[in-house]
C-alpha cells in the first residue's frame, strides 16, 4: 500500500508545480484562492487543474449538497471516538471517511475536529475529541493518516482556541503563551508533523487580538516549526479582510465573492502585498491539487488504495468500543436473554435516537437503527419488549416520518418538490424522500424565485395533531387546501447553522383519525440575495404532551412487570449543536423524574445516556447500571444491543471529565465578557483543573477522566521503565497485564507524570500516554506504552526541561491508585 506518509510530493516541491503558478497571471492567481463557489476551487484548464472538492464533516462525508437521496455513512461522534482511547480505530474511521469521500467525488475532509473540551458548556463538544492535549493529538494523528491513506484531504480544525461557539465568529480568545503551546496547539501538533495533514483550517475567532486568518500562527509554528507545507483552507467566511493574504491564509471558502478577489489583485499591483506571498499560496494549492489527484501531469499521492471497510459494521464496532460503561452494580450487565421473559425500553431517545451533532456535522444516512430496534432484534422471539416514551425531549417540530408521506404527483413516499421563476412556471421538479430539506450552495435552479413543496401526511391516530413548517423567509402553507399561514418567519439570531437545522416555526392544530391523510402544500420564497447561499424548510410536526405525569406513570407499570427497564435518555437538537453553546448540563424535559421513577419500581434500571457531552445524572446512585452511549452514528442501537446483551465488550473510557453538578465544574463560562473570552485558568483545564480544585477542598467530578468499567477484571503487574529523560529522548513503560476474570477483554494502560517541588506552575498530575491490551480470560500480555521527552517539558520561551526527579504513574484513570516510577529529567 502507498500511503500519504509515504509518497507525499516532498516539502521541498516538485519545481513543475512552481513553474506553473508562475504561468498565471495575477488575476489567475488570486482567482485560484477564492473558492469557486460554497464547496469547491477554481478550475485551470489552461494548466491541468480540475476543482477540489471539499465537504463537512468530521463523522461522515455529505458531499457538495444535503439531499438525503444522496446518503452518508454515518460515524459515531468525535466524543465516541476518542473514549475508544485507541489509535488503530481512529485510522480506520478516517479510512472510512476517505472511502466515503472517494464515492462521493470529494477531494477534502473538513475535519477531524480537534479543539478541546475546555467547558462542559461547549455547543460543539459532541464534534471535539478530548479535554487532553495528548489523547486528541494521538487521535487526531491516526483518523488524518486513515483519511489520506485513501489520497483524501485531510483537515484538522479550527485553529486555534475555537472552543466555544457563543460569539464565535468575533470573540477574541485570550490565552497566556504556555497554555496556548502546552494545550491547544499540542491538540494539533501530531496531525501535522506526524500523519502530515494536507490542510489546516483557521478559525472564526481572534487570538490575542488577531483574527484567526490573520494571526501569525498560521506561520509560527505551523510552518516554520512544525514543516507544514499543505493548505491553510478558511472557514467559511472566516477571511475578513486583504490582510489575511500577508499572513499563511491559502485558501478562502466560500466563493466566488469574497474578501479578496479584485482588492487583493489591486494590493498586490501597488505593493501591499508581495507577489510571492501569492505564488506560494498558489504553489501550496496546486501542490494539494497533485496530492489528490486532479493536477494533470502529476501522480496522486496515493496509488494504491488499502483493503477497504466495510463502513457500516465499522460504524457499529466503533459505537460499542467507544460506549463508557460507569456503573454496574452487582453485575446486572451484561444481560443474559436466556433469563429474560419481558424488557421494559423507556424513553423518547429509545426510539428516536439521536445518533449525530447539530450543524455542519450533519450527513444523511440512509438508515438508522435506535435502541429500540436493536434490542428487538437481538433478542429472542420469547422475550416480550415493550416500549412506552415515559418523558418528551424532542422539542419543536420534528420532521415527518417518511413513511407517512405520499408524494401526490408520482405517487411514491416523499414530497414532491417543484422549483418556480417569477411568472410561476415550473422550471424543474423531483421527488424527495423527506420533509426537512436543505440546499446548501447547490440544488436550486437557475432562476428560482420560489419552491413549492406538496405531500400527503397519513395520521398515526386518533386526536389532536400540531403540524407546521420552519424556515427564515416568507412562506405559506396550506393543509387540507386551507391556506393556514402565510408570512415572514424570522430567525431570532443570526446564526447559520440555527437557520438550517433549527429555524423559526409556525403550528397549527389539526385533528384527525387514524389513517386520516392530510394534504400540505408549502410555497417558500428564495431570498433576494445572499452572502452564501442556502435555504432550508422545516414540514412536521410537533409533539406536545397533555400530562407529563401519565407518561411516566406508563413507564413505571411497564417497568414493573419487566424483568429489566432498559431507559435510554439523552439530549436534543435545541441544546448540543453548532452555533450556540449549552446554558446547563441538565437533561431536558422530565426525564430525570422518570429515571427515579422507573428505578424506583424496578431495581434492575439500566440507564443508557445518548448524548454527546455531559450531563448531570442526578439518579447515577439509584439505578443498576449507566452506559454512556454518546451519539453512536447510524447503527447506535445495534451497538448498544452488542453492549447491553455481552456480544461487545463496553470498550471506553471517559476523554471528559463527567461532574455531579454544575456548580462544581471549575472552567465553565464560555461567554465572552466585552467580546473576549479570558483562558484565565492557564493550564489547568479539564481534569487538570478538577485535580487542582479537589487539592484545595473543592469538589471532584462524578466520573473523573479516563474512567470505565468492563464485563471483565485485570490486574497490572510490576511496571518497568527507563530511569532517565533527556530533551532529545523520552522512554517506554512497559506494563504487565493479566485477564482475571472469565470472559475476553481490553484494558487501557494510563500513564501520568507529576513533578512534586516544582519550581513551575504544574498540573496535579497529566496526561503522558496510554495503551491498550485485549486479552482472553486468564492470559497475560504486555502494554508498552511511549512516553516522549516533550511530557517532561514545560513552554517558556521555548521548550524547557526543569533538572530533577519526576514521578512516572501508571493506572487505568486519573484518580486511580497508581504504579510509581520514578525519573530523572538532566
Amino acid at each position: 500500500m502507498t500511503t500519504s506518509t509515504s509518497n507525499q510530493i516532498p516539502v521541498a516541491v516538485d519545481p513543475r508545480i512552481r513553474e506553473l503558478a508562475e504561468k498565471l497571471t495575477v488575476e489567475q492567481q488570486v482567482g485560484l484562492l477564492t473558492g469557486a463557489d460554497v464547496w469547491s476551487t477554481v478550475e485551470i484548464p489552461e494548466i491541468g487543474l480540475k476543482r477540489i472538492v471539499l465537504s463537512d464533516g468530521p463523522a461522515g462525508v455529505r458531499g457538495e449538497d444535503f439531499d438525503e437521496r444522496h446518503d452518508s455513512i454515518s460515524l459515531p461522534s468525535s466524543s465516541s471516538l476518542s473514549a475508544a482511547w485507541s489509535v488503530d480505530l481512529a485510522r480506520r474511521y478516517g479510512q472510512v471517511l476517505g472511502q466515503e469521500a472517494r464515492r462521493k467525488g470529494v477531494h477534502v475532509v473538513l475535519g477531524p475536529t480537534i479543539n478541546l473540551h475546555r467547558s462542559p458548556l461547549g455547543g460543539r463538544h459532541f464534534e471535539c475529541m478530548s479535554e487532553d492535549p495528548v489523547l486528541t493529538a494521538q487521535l487526531a494523528a491516526g483518523y488524518v493518516t486513515g483519511v489520506q491513506s485513501v489520497g483524501v484531504g485531510a483537515t484538522p480544525k479550527h485553529y486555534i482556541a475555537n472552543d466555544a461557539e457563543t460569539e464565535r465568529f468575533t470573540a477574541d480568545s485570550v490565552v497566556a503563551e504556555r497554555p496556548l503551546r502546552e494545550l491547544y496547539l499540542a491538540a494539533f501538533e501530531q496531525a501535522v508533523t506526524e500523519a502530515r495533514a494536507w490542510l489546516v483550517m483557521s478559525s472564526y475567532n481572534s487570538i490575542n487580538g488577531t483574527t484567526a486568518s490573520e494571526n501569525d500562527l498560521l506561520e509560527t509554528p505551523l510552518a516554520t516549526e512544525w514543516g507544514f507545507d499543505g493548505v491553510v483552507v478558511s472557514d467559511w467566511t472566516g477571511v475578513r479582510s486583504v490582510d489575511a493574504a500577508k499572513a499563511h491564509q491559502d485558501l478562502e471558502m466560500p466563493g466566488p465573492v469574497g474578501a479578496w478577489g479584485p482588492k487583493l489583485v489591486a494590493a498586490v499591483e501597488s505593493g501591499e502585498v508581495p507577489r510571492e506571498a501569492i505564488l506560494e499560496k498558489v504553489t501550496r494549492i496546486l501542490r494539494l491539487a497533485a496530492r489528490v489527484g486532479v493536477l494533470d501531469g502529476f501522480e496522486p499521492a496515493v496509488i494504491e488504495l488499502p483493503k477497504a471497510i466495510d463502513g457500516r459494521a465499522f460504524a457499529r464496532e466503533a459505537a460499542a468500543r467507544g460506549s463508557v460503561l460507569v456503573r454496574n452494580e452487582d453485575g446486572v450487565l451484561p444481560l443474559d436473554p436466556s433469563a429474560l421473559k419481558r424488557v421494559a425500553v423507556i424513553g423518547d431517545n429509545a426510539s428516536d435516537a439521536r445518533t449525530q451533532g447539530g450543524g455542519s456535522a450533519t450527513v444523511m444516512p440512509l438508515q438508522i437503527v435506535s435502541p429500540l430496534e436493536g434490542l428487538r432484534e437481538a433478542l429472542p422471539d420469547d422475550v416480550e419488549v415493550t416500549y412506552t416514551r415515559g418523558a418528551k425531549v424532542s422539542v419543536g417540530l420534528q420532521e415527518f416520518p417518511r413513511e407517512s408521506l405520499s408524494n401526490p404527483v408520482s405517487d411514491v413516499p416523499g414530497v414532491r418538490v417543484t422549483f418556480l421563476d417569477a411568472t410561476g412556471a415550473e422550471i424543474s421538479g423531483e421527488d424527495r424522500l423527506a420533509s426537512h430539506l436543505i440546499w446548501f450552495g447547490v440544488g436550486i435552479p437557475e432562476g428560482t424565485t420560489t419552491i413549492r413543496m406538496r405531500t400527503a401526511w397519513t395520521s398515526p391516530d386518533d386526536g389532536v395533531h400540531q403540524l407546521g413548517i420552519g424556515t427564515v423567509g416568507h412562506i405559506s402553507l396550506a393543509l387540507d387546501g386551507e391556506k393556514v399561514f402565510d408570512g415572514e418567519l424570522v430567525a431570532e439570531h443570526a446564526v447559520l447553522g440555527a437557520a438550517l437545522f433549527a429555524p423559526p416555526q409556525e403550528t397549527f392544530p389539526v385533528t384527525t383519525t387514524a389513517g386520516q391523510r392530510v394534504d400540505v402544500d408549502v410555497v417558500f420564497a428564495l431570498p433576494e440575495s445572499q452572502a452564501i447561499p442556502f435555504s432550508a424548510v422545516l414540514i412536521g410536526e410537533e409533539t406536545v404532551v397533555d400530562d407529563a405525569d401519565a407518561e411516566i406513570h406508563a413507564a413505571v407499570e411497564a417497568a414493573r412487570e419487566a424483568d429489566v427497564a432498559v431507559v435510554v435518555v439523552g439530549t436534543n437538537s435545541a441544546i448540543e449543536s453548532e452555533g450556540f453553546d449549552r446554558e446547563h448540563l441538565d437533561l431536558p424535559g422530565h426525564q430525570d423524574r422518570l429515571v427515579s421513577a422507573v428505578a424506583a419500581a424496578n431495581p434492575r434500571t439500566v440507564v443508557v445516556v445518548n448524548s454527546g457531552s455531559p450531563v448531570l445524572m442526578p439518579w447515577r446512585h439509584e439505578v443498576a447500571a449507566v452506559l454512556l452511549g454518546w451519539f453512536g452514528g447510524q447503527e447506535f442501537g445495534a451497538a448498544i444491543a452488542d453492549v447491553l446483551l455481552g456480544v461487545q465488550e463496553p470498550g471506553g473510557r471517559l476523554p471528559t471529565s463527567w461532574p455531579a453538578a454544575l456548580a462544581d465544574v471549575p472552567v465553565l463560562s464560555t461567554m465572552p465578557v466585552d467580546g473576549k473570552v479570558h483562558y484565565a485558568e492557564g493550564i489547568h483545564v479539564g481534569y487538570r483543573a478538577w485535580l487542582k480544585q479537589a487539592a484545595e477542598g473543592g469538589a471532584s467530578p462524578a466520573y473523573p477522566f479516563g474512567f470505565g468499567l468492563g464485563y471483565t477484571s485485570f490486574e497490572l503487574g510490576q511496571v518497568s521503565a527507563g530511569t532517565s529523560v533527556t530533551a532529545g529522548e523520552g522512554l517506554t513503560v512497559s506494563v504487565p497485564v493479566t485477564n482475571t476474570g472469565s470472559r475476553a477483554g481490553r484494558e487501557v494502560v494510563q500513564v501520568y507524570v507529576a513533578r512534586e517541588d516544582s519550581a513551575v506552575d504544574r498540573p496535579v498530575r497529566w496526561l503522558a500516554g496510554f495503551g491498550s491490551v485485549e486479552l482472553d480470560a486468564g492470559a497475560s500480555g504486555t502494554a508498552d506504552v511511549s512516553v516522549p521527552a516533550r511530557a517532561f517539558a514545560h513552554y517558556e520561551d521555548g521548550w524547557q526541561y526543569e533538572p530533577g526527579t519526576f514521578q512516572v504513574l501508571v493506572g487505568r484513570y486519573v484518580e486511580d491508585e497508581f504504579s510509581e516510577l520514578t525519573v530523572t529529567v538532566a
